[in-house]
């Protein structure tokens, strides 16, 4: 049933070809908007070019009696991502919402990170949010109007092991939702964070090599991709104009407002710091409030509802 939140809305969604992305694509079609199916085709690890999963989303848009054109640009490199956007602006005259939810995994503890593992997933998720966003920006400043919603993650908010290039890149992306906020809120654009758990083919390359593991892999797999979309749906409206700067999350039923870094206890020295003080003051009176070494997992550690 098609309705009207986004109405006539020119959205981008990237990595739209399945999982998170697909799902919000369907769910802006739904709404009214018309929506760029960006996806490469490529595998979770980035290999590999596929036109076929972005077009066979835009024949599912279609059949619901949506408008959708695929794109199969890659958001990692600066052209390739303003062909992206300029997809939308030949298509459909206009931008007025960007998902950026493309990525990929290069799963690997730290110690043993390669350089390529690094750069890979940097560039997908971190410059190409960047490459996405800074391209639908000068439209945005000039009608004066604009959303950007952006996936962060858990992994980079708080913590997981094996994942130091894919937890940079997400904590990178909320940095870079705020700065959009910021930069950008006199041209009435507002910019939001979602970090969803959602059971993905991403997510799906996680090892299973341990009970625990198999068992954290199948509470994931209750928290399907449809769950996402009506949060990113809800913050492309224009009924969510007073939200931005904003970190959600999003875990089955439950809806998370994140918390941003803030000062939590401070001591002072009159006369000033030396490192002995420092050891036998400073850190011993703000030690109570250190905070531990969780992972993601820790801290949402009761089943999804």
């Amino acid at each position: 049933m098609m309705s009207s939140m986004v109405q006539d809305k020119v959205v981008v969604v990237t990595g739209a070809g399945g999982g998170i992305g697909r799902d919000i694509a369907l769910a802006m079609a739904r709404e009214g908007a018309k929506v760029v199916v960006n996806d490469i085709g490529a595998s979770v690890a980035g290999e590999g070019k596929n036109e076929g999963p972005a077009q066979a989303v835009v024949n599912e848009i279609k059949a619901l009696g949506g408008q959708a054109v695929a794109n199969t640009d890659s958001v990692s490199d600066r052209a390739a991502a303003a062909r992206i956007i300029g997809t939308a602006i030949e298509t459909f005259g206009r931008i007025d919402v960007v998902v950026n939810n493309a990525g990929i995994l290069r799963d690997r503890f730290f110690h043993k990170m390669s350089d390529e593992e690094w750069d890979s997933v940097i560039k997908v998720h971190l410059y190409g949010s960047y490459y996405v966003s800074r391209a639908a920006s000068a439209h945005f400043k000039e009608q004066e109007s604009g959303v950007y919603v952006h996936m962060t993650s858990t992994s980079g908010l708080v913590g997981n092991f094996g994942q130091a290039n894919y937890a940079a890149a997400k904590l990178g992306i909320a940095a870079l939702s705020k700065s959009i906020a910021l930069d950008m809120q006199k041209f009435n654009v507002r910019s939001n964070c979602i970090a969803p758990f959602a059971w993905s083919r991403m997510i799906g390359s996680i090892p299973t090599d341990t009970p625990e593991e198999q068992a954290r892999v199948d509470r994931m797999k209750q928290m399907t991709p449809a769950k996402i979309a009506p949060m990113a749906v809800a913050l492309a409206s224009d009924s969510a104009k007073d939200v931005t700067g904003q970190i959600f999350a999003v875990r089955n039923n439950e809806i998370f407002l994140m918390s941003q870094p803030r000062p939590v206890r401070s001591v002072h020295r009159g006369e000033g710091w030396t490192p002995q003080t420092v050891l036998t003051h400073a850190l011993p009176a703000l030690k109570k409030s250190f905070f531990d070494l969780d992972r993601s997992g820790d801290v949402f550690n009761w089943d999804p509802v």
